[in-house]
């Protein structure tokens, strides 16, 4: 991946929905180059997909809440499953691996705190080997972005 491929995913996690003959010229490459180039991310699962960026607010899930879980063991076969139940989880929006006192930093949303406690009575606790969640509450957003940093 060249600095040119950069440019072009950059854009595109700008304003997915451009078109090729914008990206081209915000890129500064003539539309067919481009075009070559886009199809080769995608063929290569640099590009994985398009999504729209939709406010939780006006969706109804104004609550975003980042779960802290630590597993009372990490045999395989506990960490095969907790993670296997915790992808099924429709709140839980991202679910990352942790170093440090977590073993998991999980991303949730929900509509308010009695949500909230429904989500973890009823479907965190149910996933089981959980020996502690720490859960710290969004109350405001400084920055957040889908937009890579420019490398080098």
């Amino acid at each position: 991946m060249d600095n040119k491929d950069q440019q072009i995913i950059r854009a595109l996690q700008r304003n997915g929905r451009m078109t090729n003959q914008d990206l081209a010229a915000e890129v500064n490459l003539s539309p067919s180059p481009c075009l070559r180039r886009l199809k080769l991310l995608e063929q290569n699962g640099v590009i994985t997909g398009y999504s729209a960026n939709i406010d939780a607010e006006a969706y109804g899930l104004p609550v975003t809440v980042f779960v802290h879980v630590k597993l009372e063991s990490h045999t395989e076969a506990t960490v095969q499953q907790f993670e296997a139940d915790i992808t099924r989880v429709d709140q839980v929006l991202d679910c990352f691996v942790m170093t440090g006192t977590s073993d998991y930093l999980l991303r949730v949303v929900v509509a308010d705190l009695s949500d909230y406690e429904n989500f973890v009575r009823r479907k965190l606790h149910s996933v089981g080997s959980i020996a502690s969640i720490d859960s710290s509450f969004v109350y405001g957003v400084v920055k957040k972005t889908n937009v890579f940093p420019t490398i080098g």
